[in-house]
């Protein structure tokens, strides 16, 4: 396993690499070339010039999270093979840059969906919350809004401000596809790019829904094992993984996620490990990596991984705003680095024979 942090890359993260560096057993990133469209094929020259600077900075790219994929592939419109011709185009460019793992979604419209970005805990630290009760009360049309009002200025990943313009467009396209189509859409784009993935060695981790259960209607195809195990079964390539997301996943109180994760054995390329808190049916927050902080058991999730033999990236996923600091939701560095020490020395006790 290599313990790596998400960084957004310079000019969109306030948390800077050499602070990252710094977190004990930290040796890469997860990062992206964060201003580049869907759909736009990346210039491998930018991606070198990123490397470099993580290079720099004493760590290494350990993955890219994520590889946008656009709405024309998701939806099947006649542009689709011109977009998935681009997408392999930027594999190959992530491939000659010496990286081999991309993470991704197939969300349709919102990569996430929260109703607060700054819940208030009785600790003094604010989180990101979901209630379902305040989604069921908001137009989709102005969900934006509500997003970017508590986004402290940044722009956050899948809502950026020039897709969520387009909104009521995008809602559009997805008004005839269901669960059938779009998986099948999905199937699609993975056997387009096996081959290419074969010949150049990149796992593709498909990231889970968040939450993982419909919302405004829409689609979802990625949330809970059954979803999984069809992926992985109908397009049967070890290339074609899993992102393993405890956030996304543990949304809900009725995904096993030890169970999930043994059943994924060999497919789990990446994992995102963080608790959250159940308040009630639809009504989540995140909380502090600590098991008893939330409601997800964090020894047995990290020893399930541990017992398949995972070795690939692993990062804190999203962490509670605390001492003061002004971040994007989320992406802090004091609460994600304290669940990363924690995450780490379940996983040193793991190594060392604990029970």
């Amino acid at each position: 396993m290599e313990m790596t942090m998400r960084w957004f890359g310079p000019g969109f993260d306030p948390v800077t690499l050499d602070k990252i560096r710094q977190v004990p057993a930290v040796t890469g990133v997860i990062t992206t070339l964060y201003g580049v469209p869907p759909g736009e094929e990346w210039k491998k020259e930018d991606l070198l010039a990123l490397k470099k600077e993580v290079e720099d900075n004493g760590l290494r790219i350990a993955g890219i999270e994520s590889v946008n994929i656009h709405d024309s592939i998701k939806t099947a419109s006649p542009e689709r093979d011109k977009y998935i011709e681009k997408y392999i185009n930027t594999l190959k460019v992530v491939s000659q840059a010496g990286i081999n793992l991309v993470c991704y979604n197939f969300m349709a419209v919102f990569d996430w969906t929260r109703s607060d970005l700054a819940k208030p805990r009785p600790d003094g630290a604010n989180v990101m919350a979901y209630q379902q009760k305040f989604i069921d009360e908001i137009n989709p049309d102005t969900m934006f809004d509500v997003i970017s009002a508590k986004s402290q200025g940044h722009v956050l990943p899948g809502w950026e401000p020039e897709r969520m313009a387009k909104v009521k467009e995008l809602f559009e396209l997805y008004k005839n596809i269901d669960d059938k189509t779009l998986f099948a859409n999905l199937e699609y784009f993975l056997k387009a790019i096996m081959p290419t993935c074969e010949k150049y060695g990149i796992l593709m981790a498909i990231h889970p829904d968040d939450p993982a259960w419909p919302v405004f209607g829409l689609p979802r195809i990625v949330k809970n094992k059954e979803d999984l195990q069809r992926l992985v079964k109908t397009v049967d390539n070890p290339h074609n993984g899993v992102t393993l997301c405890t956030g996304s996943l543990g949304s809900s109180p009725s995904n096993d996620i030890p169970d999930i994760i043994r059943s994924l054995k060999g497919r789990i390329h990446f994992a995102h490990v963080r608790n959250v808190k159940h308040n009630g049916p639809g009504d989540f927050e995140e909380s502090a990596h600590l098991s008893s902080d939330g409601s997800l058991d964090m020894y047995a999730i990290m020893k399930s991984l541990y017992d398949i033999g995972f070795d690939g990236p692993l990062r804190p996923d999203h962490g509670r705003c605390i001492w003061g600091e002004t971040s994007m939701p989320g992406y802090g560095l004091y609460d994600r680095a304290i669940g990363l020490s924690y995450l780490s020395g379940i996983w040193e006790a793991l190594q060392k024979g604990g029970k």
